[in-house]
Order: C-alpha cells, then sequence, then structure tokens
C-alpha cells in the first residue's frame, strides 16, 4: 500500500485510564505509514478527564459528547450517525474500538459501511460484578453479534481472553489476540529520590513511616470498604507506623469520607483522601505499598504503574492480575474472599523493608518493557497489517 493506512481508533471516553493511554500512544506512536484519527466522549461526573494527556502527546481527537457509558438509545443513536459520517468522510482501512460503548457504536457504524478491517479492544467488561441478570445477557447477545462481524477482537491478558472465549463464549479463542497494554513507564522510574522527598515533604510523610496508596475511581466495583476494612484490622495489628491514601473521585465519595472519618477518630491523621492527582508518577514515588481491592477489572494500570514506580503490590485476584503481577515476587495476590490473607501480606510487607526492596527491584525489572508503548505499537502494527493483507 503506497498511501497512508488510515485508522479511525474509537474510545468510550477521555478519562484517566488505561484505555485513554493505549489509545494515545497508538495514535501517536504507530508510524509514518499510518495516518490515525482519535474520536471519544466525555468522562462521567466524578471523573477526572484525561485531556492534559492527549494535549502532551500533541494530539487533538474529535469529540462526541453523546458517546457515554450508560445505556441511552437516544443517545447512542446519535453517537452512531456521528460516528458513520465521519467514517464515510475518512473512509478509513481499519476501525478499532476501545471498551464496551465505543465498540457498540462505532463498530456498528464501521461494519454497516463495510469498513476493510474492524476491530475491538476489551479493555475490562461488564460481564459480572456490574448489572444484572437481564442487562448483562443482553449486552453478551450484542458482543457475540457484533464479534462475529469483525475482524477480529483484542484482548488485554491471556486470562481475558480466556474469560471471553470460553467463559462468556464472545468468540472463538482462535479470533481473539492478546496484546497486553503499554505505557510511557519511564517518568515511574526516573529521579526517585528527588521525587520521594517531595511527595514525603508534601504530605508529612516521615522516614519511619510506610505509605499505602489505593488508585482509581471512587466506585462500587473497586470496593473501598473492602480496603478500609483490612486497613482497620493492620492498624489494630501493626506497630509499625503506616499512613495511607486513597486518590481518586467518584460517586461512592461521601461514604468513603464517612467510613475514613471513623477510622481516623481511633488512628488520628492516619488516612487521606487525595481526590485525583495529575501527576502519579511522582505521587508513587513517595509510596511504599500500593493496594487494589477491586470486585472486577481488565488490566488494572495502577498495578503496572505501582511496579514501574518499585512500589510493592498487594491485589485482589481479579482480571488480569496475574498476567501483571508476579505472585511473591512483585507483590502478592489475594482470593477477594479472605480478607484475612490480605490483611496478613500487607502486613508482612508494612512490616518487612528488605521484603518490600526485593518486590521492588523484581517489578520494576518485570514491567519496563513488558508494558512500555514501544511494544504495544509494535504488536498492533504488525496485528493490522496481517489483517488487511487477509
Amino acid at each position: 500500500m503506497d498511501r497512508k493506512i488510515k485508522v479511525v481508533r474509537i474510545i468510550n471516553r477521555f478519562n484517566i485510564g488505561g484505555p485513554t493511554f493505549n489509545a494515545t500512544f497508538l495514535t501517536k506512536f504507530l508510524g509514518d505509514e499510518f495516518e490515525t484519527t482519535l474520536i471519544g466522549g466525555v468522562p462521567d461526573e466524578g471523573e477526572k478527564d484525561s485531556h492534559h494527556i492527549l494535549k502532551q502527546y500533541g494530539i487533538e481527537p474529535i469529540i462526541i459528547p453523546e458517546i457515554q457509558r450508560n445505556l441511552d438509545p437516544k443517545k447512542d443513536f446519535a453517537a452512531y450517525k456521528k460516528i458513520k459520517e465521519i467514517l464515510k468522510e475518512i473512509q478509513p482501512d481499519i476501525v478499532h474500538t476501545h471498551a464496551s460503548k465505543a465498540g457498540f457504536v462505532g463498530r456498528a457504524a464501521a461494519i454497516s459501511l463495510n469498513i476493510p478491517v474492524v476491530l475491538h479492544t476489551f479493555h475490562g467488561h461488564v460481564f459480572h460484578s456490574y448489572f444484572g441478570k437481564a442487562k448483562t445477557q443482553l449486552f453478551k447477545s450484542i458482543e457475540r453479534y457484533l464479534a462475529r462481524k469483525s475482524s477480529g477482537i483484542i484482548a488485554i491478558s491471556n486470562l481475558q481472553k480466556q474469560e471471553l472465549g470460553e467463559i462468556h463464549k464472545i468468540a472463538p479463542l482462535d479470533r481473539i489476540k492478546v496484546i497486553p497494554l503499554g505505557f510511557d513507564l519511564a517518568k515511574f522510574y526516573e529521579n526517585k529520590q528527588k521525587n520521594r522527598k517531595i511527595i514525603r515533604a508534601q504530605y508529612n510523610i516521615a522516614d519511619d513511616e510506610v505509605a499505602i496508596a489505593i488508585v482509581g475511581r471512587l466506585a462500587p466495583v473497586k470496593d473501598h470498604a473492602y480496603f478500609l476494612e483490612v486497613i482497620e484490622n493492620l492498624l489494630q495489628q501493626t506497630k509499625t507506623k503506616v499512613k495511607v491514601f486513597i486518590v481518586g473521585d467518584g460517586s461512592e465519595k461521601a461514604i468513603i469520607q464517612e467510613r475514613v472519618d471513623e477510622i481516623n477518630a481511633n488512628y488520628p491523621e492516619t488516612i487521606t483522601m487525595t481526590s485525583w492527582i495529575l501527576d502519579i508518577a511522582q505521587f508513587n514515588q513517595g509510596m511504599d505499598i500500593m493496594c487494589l481491592t477491586s470486585k472486577n477489572e481488565g488490566t488494572p494500570v495502577s498495578v503496572i504503574e505501582a511496579q514501574a514506580s518499585g512500589l510493592s503490590v498487594v491485589s485482589t485476584d481479579v482480571g488480569g492480575v496475574r498476567d501483571i503481577l508476579a505472585d511473591g515476587q512483585a507483590g502478592f495476590v489475594i482470593n477477594r474472599k479472605n480478607i484475612k490473607e490480605y490483611t496478613d501480606k500487607l502486613r508482612l510487607l508494612v512490616e518487612d523493608s528488605s521484603l518490600r526492596e526485593k518486590f521492588s527491584i523484581f517489578g520494576q525489572n518485570n514491567v519496563k518493557y513488558k508494558f512500555s508503548y514501544h511494544r504495544l505499537v509494535d504488536d498492533m502494527r504488525k496485528h493490522y497489517k496481517s489483517l488487511l493483507n487477509k
């Protein structure tokens, strides 16, 4: 193909998270033989928008406010029509959608216009812990239909591929390609000592205090209630001084704040709610341990970024966590039902600085190339070309 390969990339919304980074790096770094247009919706209420990330890499997206997370036939149809008009004008070779709503309206528009290659990346899925049985079945039926009409499906972890193919039967395994996420990770491990001093001074963390963080939307699926139960158990059991940071915002903020106030009444100034932090790379470098307590995940970005920052991680065993966190080598992966084990492992890390150091070295080395945007772009470039050649 002598002319440039035209790609239209469509994402649910520009909020802080894996899909935004993925779409940004694939738009920016695919190479000169590709010409990419990026389309997306707006963040949900309580979410931090991520336009600063796009700006940083010089990307001007097309915003379609009707692409929203919730099911809304009127807005969904308006989004479909707008996307269809854009696709008619650009006449792309490839339409690549990211996450559920963009995958629904974007693929429907692309399929109706017989675009040569139509691809969808599942960043997570809504097949449990989000909706009731009837709604979940409806979404599965839609996804199966769209998968049949698509050129291929991309999963971001091996576990997700198995879930999509074998458990939820969205597409046959041979039509699902695993391409893990990729990030610009250098800023997470550069200038560590300097940034650590800045953050620890800013948040009054003493040298002998262990700083624990949890990063993500304050939403039911992230299960901050579980996290705070673990923290309360930990505080009752350890003599080591700890500081705890809840980073993020969202619908559960008031409920979480109430529980935090309750714990802080017994253990003054232990837990801080920071809202969203734009420079999470610098913030991470002031921490010691990262926690994740979600009920459902795709590939949690906070776990990759934590390891790149040299933090030990304790996470519930959800989504693709085992694909990105080596259990017993960079942190601990815990069965969600076992809150006692979660507390025990967190306490072990809090009290053992040499174990944290060991995990830090392994985790950082493990994610450096495996989850770099260079690898992501190489993988995707090859995959696009193989699908176009078919």
